[in-house]
């Protein structure tokens, strides 16, 4: 069995926060659901950074940037900036302008936020938004398989896009046959939690253009080390005295995991203790990197050994 999937509570949480110097959070599922606050989390948040921690917030969504996810924290109550947020969007912008060397433009299967996110850097892009209307009318197949590819683009960059059609697929799918074509994705969450259930996720879109193309996206969002690895940067970290708090073990929890970083998993979102505990009695390597360190109820519970 592996070790890990402890209670942290009472003199425990205590000593562990006191060999902590950074908390990583997930948002969804950790820190609200919808727009509604987990209760205690705002106080946790602002009591930490009182407390002489450095918070930083991580999440897969693409469809906000750093400053609407800054506005989101402050109008629920959390003590942040935009510059302690670290989102799949500019991070994608990042990785394509410092690590892939892109030139030319990008194919963007994604909001505006992620388009703004782009530009930001200076990333020319096409194909945000509803697109053009199909024309009515026999052979609208041949159409689409025909249709002219803009010779400049150089990426195929998938995000979270509520305009997603059969079309954008096509085009994405065509772009793709060029092997020099970067296909970079902000994450494979198949799961978009929201209040009362959830709806399909970006993992969704990203595996139908796998499929169709033929080729593995290169993945921005958890669990890549990528965005830990901007942290570093930016912020020159520890791994050693940093934590990683989430509500999913294939995400947070891995991410964590591959980052070398003590991991605490919240029950307030996706994961169960239940999913945890069969990981941890699982023979597989592979299964006890989503074992969580220790886990607790509610992030809230931590503000007791804060006092």
């Amino acid at each position: 069995m592996a070790a890990g999937c402890v209670h942290l509570s009472g003199a425990l949480c205590s000593q562990f926060l006191a060999s902590v110097d950074t908390l990583l959070f997930d948002c969804d599922g950790v820190l609200w659901k919808g727009d509604s606050p987990i209760p205690g989390a705002a106080q946790l948040i602002n009591r930490l950074q009182e407390c002489g921690k450095r918070v930083f917030f991580l999440t897969n969504n693409s469809s906000k940037s750093r400053q609407m996810y800054g506005d989101k924290l402050r109008s629920l109550g959390f003590q942040a900036r935009p510059e302690q947020v670290f989102g799949t969007a500019p991070c994608a912008a990042l990785y394509l302008q410092q690590e892939a060397k892109l030139r030319g433009l990008v194919y963007l299967i994604g909001g505006a936020a992620l388009r703004g996110e782009l530009q930001a850097q200076g990333i020319a892009c096409s194909g945000c938004g509803p697109g053009p209307e199909l024309t009515p009318g026999p052979g609208p197949v041949q159409v689409w398989a025909a249709e002219p590819l803009d010779p400049a683009v150089g990426a195929v960059l998938i995000g979270f896009d509520e305009h997603f059609t059969y079309m954008k697929l096509c085009r994405a799918a065509r772009y793709l046959r060029d092997p020099a074509c970067i296909f970079l994705a902000t994450n494979t969450d198949t799961l978009l939690p929201l209040e009362g259930g959830g709806i399909p996720g970006t993992g969704c879109l990203v595996k139908a253009v796998e499929a169709a193309s033929n080729r593995t996206a290169h993945i921005i969002g958890k669990p890549s080390t990528f965005m830990f690895e901007c942290m570093v940067k930016e912020h020159g970290i520890d791994p050693s005295r940093t934590v990683m708090v989430g509500d999913r073990l294939d995400t947070d929890i891995l991410m964590g995991s591959n980052c070398g970083l003590r991991t605490i998993l919240t029950l307030t979102g996706v994961s169960t203790l239940e999913e945890a505990r069969a990981h941890q009695e699982s023979d597989s390597t592979d299964c006890h990197k989503l074992v969580p360190s220790y886990y607790v109820e509610s992030v809230a519970d931590l503000l007791p050994a804060l006092d």
